[in-house]
């Protein structure tokens, strides 16, 4: 399958380069995948297509500020690391730019102590393909604190305004750190909203997957399946599969908050061969496009994704190509907002 199939002109204007005021205030996009059928509704008409019992997946992942930029003490030169994942303890996986300037042994400091000296330290142990580094910090106190400090939200390369506010950037229901991204579908949540959706009756579960490299790295062969994922950790725990399972056997939907959460319930129902699902914690490569056959997932909430991107693939598994190039295709005649601050859809 040729990756051209899942291209689209998108105009640059499109592409929403702040948060609106209010989140919810969103357009939504709903897709039947079995007619085909487009509606253009605002997000909380959201309400209007779930029904009692309906589960809510969402991903509760937390953006680190994972972006920093430092200086080889050697030559003054600026090197930007994005932070993609921890390894074990101090060592992580990150992205280098310029990465030819960071050879293995190469040093980087950030920050100063008011003595000359960095608050962070980094040393490159290895080197990977397409500008990715293992990386060990030194330092003195807690890194995370350090890494608020020195650290910016690492907004998507297409985004190119100032994000005035850290928090617009996170989920509301974001909880546990680790994301080199957020899972933006559910960035149009107030808690409010939230809570009406459960006064009607939807249940709320959640899930973890700390968004990594996958997300920044374009596909870089001809045919979809020759493409490999970045392996991105997730978690889930008893409460949730419980909710989960509930669900499933009595014939209520299942509905995906995002591709993250897609791609972890997933791995999740392969993982347990389509039967009942049980707390669990690992990686996944997991790579959905057409052919693939949904275990878990019944509906999605997403956002609108890059043309020849692994997500629109995945979207496409799920309502068929056809149907969201024409939705696609839809979207940009009539001027909705793409990508991580933008609107959303709805496949149901």
């Amino acid at each position: 399958m040729n990756v051209d199939l899942f291209d689209f002109e998108l105009p640059e204007h499109l592409i929403a380069q702040t948060p609106l005021a209010d989140r919810t205030a969103s357009r939504l996009l709903a897709l039947n995948k079995e007619t085909g059928d487009i509606a253009h509704r605002t997000f909380t008409d959201l309400a209007d297509y779930l029904q009692t019992g309906d589960v809510l997946v969402l991903n509760n992942t937390r953006v680190i500020p994972a972006r920093l930029t430092g200086i080889k003490p050697d030559t003054g030169a600026k090197i930007e690391l994005l932070l993609l994942k921890q390894l074990e303890g101090d060592r992580w996986e990150a992205l280098a730019k310029p990465a030819k300037r960071m050879k293995v042994g190469a040093e980087l400091w950030f920050g100063d102590n008011g003595s000359g000296e960095p608050l962070l330290r980094a040393v490159v142990e290895d080197e990977g393909d397409m500008g990715s580094r293992t990386i060990r910090f030194h330092y003195e106190g807690i890194f995370q604190e350090l890494l608020d400090r020195l650290g910016e939200m690492p907004l998507p390369p297409y985004i190119k305004e100032r994000l005035e506010e850290r928090e617009r950037y996170q989920t509301v229901y974001a909880k546990h750190e680790g994301s080199a991204a957020a899972p933006t579908a559910g960035l149009h949540f107030t808690k409010e909203f939230l809570q009406q959706l459960v006064d009607k009756g939807v249940k709320l579960a959640y899930v973890t997957l700390h968004v990594g490299l996958g997300t920044f790295r374009p596909m870089s062969v001809d045919k979809v399946e020759e493409h490999e994922m970045h392996s991105e950790y997730y978690e889930l725990d008893e409460q949730n599969a419980s909710i989960i399972n509930e669900a499933k056997s009595s014939g209520a939907r299942i509905i995906a908050v995002g591709t993250t959460s897609s791609r972890t319930l997933e791995t999740v129902a392969a993982r347990f061969e389509g039967g009942p699902i049980e707390a669990c914690s690992g990686w996944t490569d997991i790579f959905i496009f057409p052919g693939y056959s949904f275990k878990l997932v019944d509906a999605l909430l997403t956002n609108f994704h890059l043309p020849k991107s692994t997500l629109v693939m995945l979207v496409s598994a799920l309502a068929g190509r056809e149907a969201i190039m024409k939705a696609y295709g839809e979207a940009v005649r009539e001027e909705y907002r793409f990508f991580s601050f933008g609107d959303a859809m709805f496949i149901y």
